[in-house]
Order: structure tokens, then sequence, then C-alpha cells
């Protein structure tokens, strides 16, 4: 469970430095998710909402790469917690990835509608927030890897898709290396 209070944890990183960069109030509603417990089905088949661009995080991410990435067989998604929040117009959507009964990573996909905050903006604040953040070539508009004291590690790239800025990060155990999961995040970013 690790790694869905992981997910939280960044969603509220993220609600309060986009909140900074859009002149809104710091809050900490993208830290309580607005949807209960996950869905056990796989959406890897569920169809976009809200647009363009808004695609479903598992379908952003199949569970096979995630598995390969990992080296472990029979990886599974379902859909995670959703958070919004409307202080900063940051709507988080997120996929879950198992194996065994038990979570080995995540994908959350946060689209900032009606922000004007800047892909380097938000890699700039994300690298302000965690100091051993490091500089990741290649992924998105820009992107940074780091390890925290959850013992997790993320991959986060923020990139624009269709004039809206949108934050892509997998967040897994922390013996998940930069190699393991840039080709995950890129995959996610290519897809979006």
């Amino acid at each position: 469970m690790r790694i869905s209070r992981a997910i939280v944890l960044f969603a509220a990183v993220i609600a309060t430095l986009s909140a900074c960069s859009s002149g809104g109030e710091k809050t900490d509603n993208a830290a309580k998710p607005s949807s209960q417990a996950p869905s056990a089905a796989p959406s890897s088949s569920s169809a976009p909402t809200g647009g363009a661009g808004a695609k479903e995080p598992c379908a952003l991410l199949p569970a096979e790469a995630v598995g390969k990435a990992v080296s472990i067989q029979g990886v599974t998604s379902a859909p995670g917690p959703v958070q919004d929040n409307a202080a900063n117009g940051g709507k988080a959507k997120s996929c879950v990835y198992s194996a065994a009964g038990k979570q080995i990573g995540a994908l959350a996909v946060t689209r900032f509608e009606g922000n004007k905050i800047k892909p380097a903006e938000m890699v700039a604040a994300l690298k302000k927030a965690k100091q051993n953040a490091k500089d990741v070539a290649g992924v998105g508009e820009g992107a940074i890897y780091y390890t925290d004291e959850n013992k997790t590690a993320t991959l986060a790239a923020a990139e624009l898709v269709d004039n809206v800025p949108v934050l892509v990060n997998y967040t897994g155990p922390a013996k998940m290396t930069q190699d393991m999961m840039t080709p995950l995040v890129k995959t996610a970013v290519d897809a979006n």
C-alpha cells in the first residue's frame, strides 16, 4: 500500500506546487481521493473521457510493459484513485499495477484544465521540493527522477497535451532505477 500512499502524497505535492504557480491558495484537497476503493477490473480497454488527451492511465501504459520493466510475469492493472483539486484545476487519474496480489507500481496522470502552468515550471517546482531529483532527458518537455523517504521511486514528466498542462508520473519501489522507469513514463507520455 506504500505505492498508493505515494500517489496521494505526489498529488498533494503537485497541487501545492501548481497552486503556487497559478496564484491560487495552497490546499490539501488533492490528498483526499474523490473516489473510494479502486475497481478490481483492468481498464486497458477503457474509452478516453474528457476530450482529447484525456485517456485513462491504464490505457497509456500496458501492464505487460510494467512486467517487462520489473521482470515479473502476470502483472495486471486496475484504475486507482481519482483526485481533483478545484483550486488549481488539477484532475488526477491513476492506474495501479499488481502481481501476485501485491502492488508493484502506479501511473498517475494529472491534467491542469484552465491552469496556464508551463511544463518547465512544473519540473522546476518538483525539483525544488525534491532535493535529490535528477533531470531525465528525452521524456515529455521535462522530466525528473527521485526517491523518497517512503522507500519509493518516482519518475515524473511534464508536457502540454492539446494546450493543457499534464504531469505523468510512475511511482514504484525504490529499487526501480531511472533506467527501468524511463521507458514506462515515455510510453505513457507518447500515448497521451
